[in-house]
């Protein structure tokens, strides 16, 4: 099916209820084939849970990846006026050049695990609004963002592979993780592209002053994202929808990533249901929002980059996962004794 149409955000929140479900069945046939494999019970550890859940989401016992379609999603922030970021914000179109000329880590990372990588640039002339002195986006500026996201999956893809660049933009996913899941907003404060410890602590402040200003949309996510999000962001939460409509399976990245996509989550916790999330990012409020959303990391590598490239990677544990899984014989084909 195609992503139902979404005319206010007040409607993100209801969207569970009338998308795909996880397929039982097919989750119930790859476990069994899984326990025919000649292999000890649960010896391949998590590609075996890879593989179920791979066949949840695609509707067959033996899920296949013919078509991996990976998307960068890039913005610019006007909470940079703030001096949270170390960088220039002319960096964000330098490194979207950087990508379509294959020149980044997401490059090399998609073409050596059978990615087709898209970037797309949203806007970056025309950077979202300060969040301390008012909303970040209008209803129809992240609506906007998030029809582009979702028009830019291909349906036909077999699975999605997420990613965002955008100075600025670790700032925004921690204002969104703090106003989402409260705490202590220090704990959601990262270096990002290298802050120093005075760098933290002004993103530290401007999260404050930002939550502050908009205490009156805490508790609504989909508020929340217009307030204080990136169109990057809002165009990973529409990506993620139309992937569930269509029975996509997602691979969130890092922090940045997952903090956009967590929205949905606080929306309505099903909403992510179909999404891994590639790896463990180093910014420390990472492990804080995978706690949160509760979703195990493919990997851990200590990565901190962004770009899709911790998703990109964990693409191949999911390609691996699923060539044990349709591959192996079974014990009755290798003519191999059952315990």
């Amino acid at each position: 099916m195609s992503l139902p149409r979404i005319a206010a955000l007040s409607d993100i929140a209801r969207l569970a209820d009338r998308l795909p479900e996880a397929d039982k069945a097919a989750a119930e046939a790859a476990r069994a084939r899984q326990t025919s494999l000649t292999k000890p019970p649960g010896s391949l550890g998590r590609l075996e849970e890879l593989a179920e859940f791979m066949a949840t989401w695609r509707g067959t016992a033996r899920p296949e990846i013919w078509r991996a379609q990976a998307l960068v999603f890039a913005g610019n922030h006007g909470i940079c006026a703030q001096g949270v970021n170390p960088y220039p914000q002319e960096v964000t179109a330098q490194m979207v050049a950087n990508f379509e000329n294959g020149g980044a880590a997401i490059n090399q990372l998609c073409a050596v695990n059978g990615a087709d990588l898209s970037v797309i640039a949203l806007e970056l002339e025309r950077p979202t609004g300060d969040f301390t002195q008012g909303p970040a986006m209008s209803e129809t500026d992240c609506l906007d963002a998030l029809w582009q996201g979702a028009s830019a999956v291909d349906e036909g893809a077999d699975i999605l592979i997420l990613g965002e660049m955008g100075i600025g933009n670790s700032s925004v996913a921690a204002a969104l993780a703090a106003a989402c899941f409260s705490g202590d907003i220090a704990e959601w404060v990262g270096p990002g592209t290298g802050s120093d410890k005075a760098g933290i602590a002004r993103k530290v402040d401007a999260i404050a002053r930002g939550l502050k200003r908009h205490e009156n949309v805490m508790g609504n996510a989909p508020a929340i994202l217009a307030a204080l999000g990136g169109r990057e962001q809002a165009a990973i939460c529409g990506a993620v929808l139309a992937a569930r409509a269509a029975r996509i399976p997602v691979i969130l990245d890092g922090f940045i990533c997952t903090a956009a996509a967590a929205v949905l989550y606080a929306a309505d916790k099903r909403l992510l249901d179909h999404c891994l999330v590639g790896h463990a990012s180093a910014e420390p409020g990472h492990r804080k929002l995978l706690a949160a959303i509760h979703k195990r990391p493919v990997l851990e590598f200590d990565m901190r980059l962004g770009e899709g490239s911790g998703a990109a990677l964990a693409l191949g544990i999911v390609r691996s996962a699923l060539a044990c899984h349709n591959g192996m014989a079974t014990f009755g084909e290798a003519g191999v004794s059952e315990a």
